[in-house]
């Protein structure tokens, strides 16, 4: 009796450390906006000769910092599964505190520029417990939180905007080693949303939720705190960036966030985050309110109108949207045609 051996099979070779590392570092959400960015700045120059020069830039980058710090509140409604349409009532609370309180009613301005950010956030823990605890849906309560706060806009402004304190003005308008405050407040927001979101149990738990709420409480994570945590910290961001609008522009008019509502949602969709919910990157969408205000100071620099340059990023919002939705078709059609090709090769061996 002889004893056949069988082949020995070499084990698969271990994959490349440092490929791998780059694979999975070039293949986040940030990686298409980067790029985007980068080639904007590229162009710009050519187009608009002047337009990186130091005064357009510094006038440029504190309105981005405005849009990155409201947008990474919205990219967290986003993440779970709503769209908040109060962000504009929310801007102008935030900037008629910060502005009507030391003037028309004697307040301290530390005291004005909490207000302006706490009282966002507390409108939207409300708008998170109508959604989570009461049900309504997203689109409604915060459409209907917009026109209250309108409404209370007017009426502590009294019909009329007030200019911000000097102080104020000053803070926002100053440098620090040639950075703008605002853009340093605006790095620091990002980086810390974007750390809790994607390194933390709690951003994690977010995920969890935003991807789907049935699973999420079946392993024990209590949706409707998460859901309202997220609605909360999106208004801390709305009156933070209300607060910081409010004291570059110095005398805001009362429907001073009315232009940030698309921004924002434009934003957070280039910046990776699905309207259905799930997966977020703050630091994502923070470089894409980059790309944007760097896009509309460019269309001005070439002479388009408000009007055109709300077009425009209305034509950018719906051409991601689109390719987003023809790249996965795509992907699926070439591992059918490819496993077509794999499965005729072995019937023909």
């Amino acid at each position: 009796m002889t004893l056949t051996q069988e082949p020995v099979t070499a084990p698969p070779a271990p994959p490349n450390a440092a490929a791998e590392f780059w694979r999975r570092s070039l293949s986040g959400s940030w990686v298409g906006i980067t790029v985007a960015t980068l080639a904007l700045f590229a162009v710009s120059p050519i187009i608009a000769p002047g337009s990186l020069d130091a005064a357009p830039l510094l006038s440029m980058l504190p309105f981005a910092a405005v849009l990155a710090i409201v947008a990474a509140g919205q990219t967290l409604v986003v993440q779970q599964r709503g769209l908040d349409l109060s962000v504009p009532g929310m801007i102008a609370l935030a900037a008629v505190l910060v502005t009507a309180l030391p003037q028309s009613y004697g307040w301290p301005l530390w005291a004005a520029v909490i207000a302006g950010i706490v009282a966002p956030g507390a409108v939207g823990l409300l708008n998170g417990l109508l959604v989570a605890r009461l049900g309504v849906m997203p689109l409604v309560a915060t459409l209907g939180m917009n026109a209250v706060l309108l409404g209370t806009v007017f009426f502590i402004a009294d019909g009329t905007p007030s200019g911000a304190a000097d102080a104020l003005n000053r803070f926002a308008l100053a440098r620090t080693f040639g950075i703008p405050h605002t853009l340093l407040i605006a790095i620091v927001v990002v980086v810390i949303a974007g750390v809790v979101t994607q390194r933390s149990i709690v951003g994690r738990r977010l995920t969890a939720v935003g991807v789907s709420e049935r699973a999420a409480a079946a392993v024990g994570v209590r949706v409707t705190q998460y859901k309202v945590f997220a609605y909360g910290f999106a208004g801390l961001c709305y009156g933070a960036g209300g607060v910081l609008l409010a004291g570059y522009t110095k005398t805001p008019p009362l429907f001073l966030g009315d232009s940030y509502l698309l921004p924002t949602v434009a934003a957070v969709v280039l910046g990776g985050t699905a309207l259905t919910g799930g997966l977020a990157s703050v630091v994502s969408t923070g470089i894409a309110a980059l790309f944007l205000t760097q896009l509309g100071q460019l269309l001005r620099s070439v002479g388009w109108q408000d009007a055109l340059q709300l077009i425009a990023q209305s034509v950018v919002l719906i051409g991601v949207v689109l390719l987003r939705e023809f790249i996965p078709v795509i992907a699926r059609r070439r591992a059918a045609r490819r496993a077509a090709r794999e499965a005729a090769q072995a019937e023909s061996r």
